[in-house]
């Protein structure tokens, strides 16, 4: 029989139990193979112990091998974006700003898009920045009197709808929806849409800053309060028209969702570091 390549040298391996004083049978080998003139001097095999650590990692409010693709979770850009905001707010305005929040809005074509929200108390602005440039590319104010209804839920579509989310939301109306045109409800660009649909930032558990200003609960816990009281100060004395908070189901009325799905799978709605290209 014909062997296939050389075993020479080849001496096997046994295992044994760490405590176990006995030589094993290379340990043998090896005391026989030494010098005969000699007393066999056994080898000495250090042996790490087996230890079991419970190491959090990555811990709940830090994913560093996800975060650091979102320019947003870079040192000082949110920073320079809130500053750059406030000095916005105080050149035109002047108004009094009662918070910042980073979340996602949803548009009526269920794409994701970055978006800084500010209150302050007479409007309620979302701002589109760049935070790759870091610098404001658009801005929406929507006065805080024209509010008159806010939906909390989990988000729905058609029942023929392929388009599909998890998730909770929350959605603002600002303007009649029976005047919306049927031209803005089917352009995806549109800018004429009566209300605006927001969730959590993805975000929101890299740290304790992000958290705080990404949860939908502490925005609404700073947005209800706002438009009353711009709402009580319209409407001077005498009562006007209120705000109705509602829990119910968010509709998106998509259908196939194409558009949206590739979108949001590849995070085109954020600024986001999508790799080098080179040759």
């Amino acid at each position: 029989m014909s062997t296939i390549g050389s075993f020479e040298g080849f001496q096997p391996v046994s295992l044994k139990q760490e405590g176990d004083d006995q030589p094993s049978e290379t340990d043998r080998l090896s005391m026989e193979e030494g010098d005969p003139g000699k007393d066999p001097i056994p080898k000495q095999i250090s042996r790490q112990p087996s230890v079991t650590e419970s190491t959090l990692y990555p811990n709940p409010y830090h994913r560093a091998n996800v975060s650091r693709k979102y320019f947003v979770t870079r040192p000082g850009t949110i920073e320079t974006a809130m500053e750059d905001l406030k000095g916005h707010i105080a050149k035109t305005s002047g108004e009094k700003i009662q918070g910042f929040w980073l979340l996602t809005e949803i548009d009526h074509w269920n794409n994701e898009k970055e978006r800084i929200l500010v209150i302050t108390d007479k409007t309620l602005l979302i701002c589109k920045y760049d935070f790759i440039m870091l610098s404001c590319v658009q801005l929406q104010r929507i006065p805080l009197n024209a509010v008159y209804r806010i939906c909390l839920g989990k988000f729905a579509f058609p029942g023929m709808s392929l388009d599909k989310r998890q998730g909770e939301g929350l959605r603002i109306y600002w303007g009649s929806l029976e005047q919306q045109s049927l031209l803005s409800r089917w352009n995806p660009w549109s800018t004429e849409v009566p209300y605006a649909t927001f969730t959590e930032h993805p975000m929101r558990y890299t740290s304790e800053q992000f958290l705080e200003i990404c949860k939908l609960s502490g925005f609404m816990s700073k947005l209800v309060p706002a438009i009353q009281n711009a709402l009580k100060s319209s409407s001077g004395s005498g009562g006007g028209k209120g705000l109705m908070v509602l829990t119910e189901p968010i509709l998106i009325e998509t259908y196939m969702g194409l558009m949206s799905f590739i979108g949001n799978r590849n995070k085109l709605g954020y600024s986001l570091a999508r790799g080098s290209i080179g040759f």
